[in-house]
Order: C-alpha cells, then structure tokens, then sequence
C-alpha cells in the first residue's frame, strides 16, 4: 500500500456530503494534502467538472501534479489559499465556484516527516514551514524574538499557562547554544513547566503556537473567508474542517455574522430584505463518529462546519 492510500481524509463522506457536488460544478479543494478529500470530489464530478487544488506545501503539489496529472478537469495551484481569490482570477474559463473545502491546520505527512519540524515527537530541524520555498523558520524566529513576543505567541496562540516561564527558558537556553532541532525545543519547554498534564506532552502547546505563528495560520482563514463569500455561486457551497479551537471559533464567528440579518432596532419597521443575508448556514457543526476516530485518532478534534451562498451581494466585511 502507498502512503497515498494509507492516507485517511477527515470526515471524508461528511465533507462530501456538505459540498453538494453537480457532475458539472467547479470546486476547490483549498488544502490538498494527500488528495485525499480531492479524489472524493473527482468521483462525483462529470467531464465537464472542474476541481481546483491549493496547497502551500510543495511536496503536497508535487505529489497532486503527479497523481492527477492524466486528469485534465483538475488543476494544482503552489500557493497559500489567502490568495485563493486572486489566483482563481487567472483562470479565464471559471466564472464562479460550485463549493469550497477546507481542511485547516497541519497535515498528517507534515507532522511524520521528522526534517519538516512539526512534532515533538521526531527528532529534527526545527523549520516548521508549511511552504519551504519562503519565510523564516520556527529555529530563525526563535534566534531573533523578544522574550515578551514569544511570551505572547505562546499565550495567545498555544494557551500556555506557563508562556512567560518557557519564554524565559528559550531566551536563556539560546543565549548558550542555538535552539536548532526538535527535541531540544522540546526539551526546554519540559523543564520549564513545573506541572505536567497527564495525557499530554508538555510541549503540544508551544509547537502549536509555534507553527500558528510561522505560518500566520490563523490570518490565513481569516483572510481567506470573505474571498470564498465573493467566489462562491448562488447556491454553492462552503465546507471548513477545523481541528483547533482558534480556528473553529474564527470560522463559527464569520459563518454565524453572515447568516444573522444585521437588523435595526425593535422601534423601527423592518422589510423582508433585511432578513436576507450572503450566507445561509446549514446544519449544525458535524464532528467524526466514534468509529473514525477509533480508525484515525487525528480526527478526534475535528469540527465541519457549512454554510451555502444566497443570492444577496456580498462586497466583503459585515453584510448590510
């Protein structure tokens, strides 16, 4: 079996389900990955379908190109999805799109490739990029922070109750010997936490912090929403998985502002428009069964959430 088949998408049916593929609909997979959630779409689509692949991570695209590459109604795009709207604008033939999905966070081969630098777990550089072709490292951020930066990114981004004495311990610890793999971040952090949790490595919190900042994941979707609103048809689709509560709550929050009527006070007449809003939510947020994660114990944080574009016009921002 190949890593590509041993790959197992998240809430692959669910997000199936969600899009609501037509045979001859235009979609885009905005994290490629494996290609797992890809091929589901690609079974259902007819020849005249389109799938539009985005992926930041090289390796990611190298290996779509590869796999897809007999499969002319799809095509591959090396660049983060938060310039989703202006790359879609160089295909002359897609005027709108059918449905976006979105499948947030780290991806399953990133973190068990050791050299990428994502887990604590495997022993390597300490890079962290989701795309190596540009940015700075996790290890050349590190060299360069201010103690109270650091400590703020690890607060705010990784909710480390003990930021401000792991910050301490890396400005300390750099000062000595470059901070330049895996397991010695890993190895400051633990000391410098006085109380561990059981069921959790001490530092889980501290890479992910880490790995949001580098890749400035979380100003990533919030950029990336607004343009899926304005590419989206009337009736098409938008699908996000995330797996962090940061990303959830920034995804709920935009869902749920453009679906609510923006309405005036109790004291003024309201009109039928004012109840029409750019988004409709469907459902409610749809989490894995105790079956997939039992298969695949990554999905167990996994929360879908969908909503589907009306036909009122949307300009980015909060709706009128």
């Amino acid at each position: 079996m190949t890593p590509v088949e041993e790959h197992i998408p998240v809430l692959k049916r669910e997000a199936l389900s969600a899009l609501n593929v037509r045979p001859s609909g235009v979609y885009i997979d905005a994290t490629l990955g494996r290609g797992g959630h890809a091929r589901a779409i690609l079974e259902q689509l007819g020849p005249e379908g389109r799938l539009i692949g985005f992926d930041r991570d090289l390796r990611a695209v190298e290996l779509g190109r590869a796999t897809f590459a007999d499969d002319k109604r799809v095509s591959i795009v090396h660049c983060e999805f938060a310039r989703m709207q202006h790359k879609i604008k160089q295909f002359s033939d897609i005027s709108g799109i059918d449905g976006v999905l979105m499948d947030l966070g780290v991806s399953s081969p990133q973190l068990d490739q050791a050299e990428r630098g994502f887990s604590f777990l495997r022993d390597g550089a300490l890079d962290m990029r989701m795309d190596t072709t540009q940015g700075e490292s996790a290890a050349d951020w590190l060299a360069r922070v201010d103690e109270r930066d650091l400590m703020m990114v690890l607060f705010d981004l990784g909710e480390e109750r003990f930021a401000r004495r792991i910050a301490h311990a890396i400005v300390e610890q750099r000062a000595e010997t470059p901070i330049t793999t895996t397991h010695q971040l890993a190895d400051i952090v633990a000391q410098a936490i006085p109380k561990k949790d059981k069921h959790k490595h001490p530092a889980t919190r501290s890479f992910q912090a880490i790995r949001l900042h580098v890749n400035q994941e979380l100003a990533q979707v919030s950029d990336v929403l607004p343009q899926t609103v304005e590419l989206l048809n009337e009736g098409g689709r938008l699908a996000v998985i995330s797996f962090h509560s940061l990303e959830d709550r920034i995804v709920k929050r935009f869902i749920r502002d453009l679906s609510t009527p923006n309405l005036p006070p109790k004291n003024i007449p309201v009109s039928a428009d004012m109840y029409r809003t750019p988004l409709k939510q469907i459902g409610k947020p749809i989490k894995p069964s105790a079956e997939e994660v039992a298969r695949n114990v990554r999905a167990r944080s996994a929360v879908l959430r969908v909503a589907e574009r009306t036909d009122v016009p949307y300009a980015g921002g909060a709706h009128a």
